[in-house]
């Protein structure tokens, strides 16, 4: 994996405006790769960033670079912990989700569409967003 390729696919999470960045790379050698990303973590935890492997299948890893205490902060919030937990998602912290988060990803069976509170800590301006939408579109 290119440092290029992080810079380009994690630019908002590296320059702070998001939580955590998701995306995927090519994955020739699984024993490569996760080296590679713990040479990165290396770079990355002092300045307050991780670089994770959500899943790594037929050649393809998907990659979820993101910022721990910011998550852990959007994850605490009310709104977010009641979504996790209707997802089936434990109480007890960050790592417990995140573990969580990776199981649904590798189980392959659907989309975890949740990741998004994984992402972004503005659930409550989107939340207000869509219902702005859908009120002017007539939904």
């Amino acid at each position: 994996m290119s440092e290029e390729l992080l810079i380009r696919q994690g630019a908002p999470t590296l320059a702070g405006i998001k939580t955590g960045s998701l995306f995927p790379c090519a994955c020739v050698c699984r024993a490569t790769l996760l080296s590679e990303i713990r040479r990165i973590n290396r770079t990355l935890t002092p300045k307050g960033l991780c670089l994770l492997p959500l899943r790594i299948a037929d050649g393809r890893a998907l990659l979820y670079l993101y910022r721990p205490a910011r998550l852990s902060r959007d994850l605490q919030d009310s709104l977010a912990a009641e979504l996790l937990r209707r997802a089936g998602y434990p109480e007890g912290g960050c790592a417990k989700c995140l573990a969580q988060l990776i199981r649904r990803f590798r189980a392959g069976e659907e989309f975890p569409h949740e990741v998004g509170l994984f992402l972004t800590g503005q659930l409550r301006f989107m939340l207000t967003l869509a219902g702005v939408i859908a009120n002017e579109m007539g939904v």
